[in-house]
C-alpha cells in the first residue's frame, strides 16, 4: 500500500529514492517558473518538464502548491547561502565581509538567474504575507540578522561608523533585492559591475571616519 510522502517522512524519514525525486520535482518548478511566470506556472507544466508521467506523481511527493514553492523558495535560498556564506568567512575584517555579501549576493544572481527569478516570481506572486512562502519569510529575518551581527561587530571593532545597525542593514538589503527587480526590467545589466558599484557606495556609508 503507497504512503504519501508525508507519512513516510513521519515514519521514519524519507528514503533516498524519495529525496531524488523530490528534488527532480523542484528544479523542475524553479526552471518552470523561471520560464513562464509563477502565475502561469501548473503542476502539468512542471510535470512535464520533469518528465513525469502524471501530475499525481507531485501530489504524491509534495501536499500540494504551497509545500511545493515553500520547498522551491528554501532550496534557492539555501543555494544562496552556501554562494555567499563561505566568500563572507574568508575575508579577515568585518568591511570585507559587507562588501563580499553585496557583491556576491549580485554574483549568484550572475551564475543562477532561472533561481533567482524564480525565487523574484513566486514573492511577487503571493503578495499577501499569509500566502509567502514559509521560507521567504524566515530567510529574509535571517539575513537581515546577520547584516546587524557584521555592523555590530565591525562597529565594535572600529572598522565601522557610528551607523544603526538595523536600519542600515534593511537598507542594504532593500538596495540587492531592487537590484533583482532592476535586473528583471532590464536584460542585459552588468550584475558583477553593479555589484561593485554599490559595495562601494555602502563601504563609504559604513566606514569609520566617513
Amino acid at each position: 500500500m503507497l504512503v504519501s510522502a508525508k507519512r513516510a517522512s513521519e515514519q521514519g524519514g524519507r528514503t533516498f529514492t524519495e529525496e531524488a525525486r523530490r528534488a527532480q520535482i523542484v528544479r523542475a518548478a524553479i526552471d518552470t517558473v523561471a520560464e513562464h511566470g509563477y502565475p502561469n506556472t501548473s503542476f502539468s507544466k512542471i510535470a512535464q518538464r520533469a518528465g513525469l508521467s502524471s501530475t499525481g506523481m507531485i501530489s504524491y511527493y509534495f501536499a500540494g502548491k504551497a509545500e511545493l514553492f515553500d520547498e522551491v523558495v528554501s532550496t534557492v535560498l539555501r543555494s544562496a547561502e552556501e554562494f555567499v556564506g563561505p566568500r563572507m568567512q574568508h575575508e579577515p575584517t568585518y568591511r570585507g565581509r559587507l562588501r563580499a555579501y553585496i557583491e556576491s549576493n549580485l554574483d549568484f544572481m550572475a551564475k543562477y538567474p532561472g533561481h533567482t527569478l524564480a525565487l523574484a516570481e513566486i514573492i511577487i506572486g503571493t503578495r499577501d504575507r499569509d500566502t509567502v512562502p514559509v521560507g521567504a519569510i524566515n530567510q529574509a529575518t535571517a539575513s537581515i540578522d546577520a547584516l546587524v551581527d557584521c555592523l555590530d561587530k565591525g562597529l565594535a571593532a572600529g572598522e565601522f561608523a557610528d551607523v544603526e545597525p538595523r536600519v542600515m542593514a534593511v537598507a542594504i538589503r532593500g538596495a540587492i533585492d531592487n537590484t533583482l527587480r532592476h535586473h528583471m526590467l532590464t536584460p542585459g545589466v552588468d550584475l558583477e559591475s553593479y555589484g561593485s558599484k554599490l559595495a562601494d557606495l555602502f563601504d563609504r556609508a559604513t566606514r569609520a571616519g566617513s
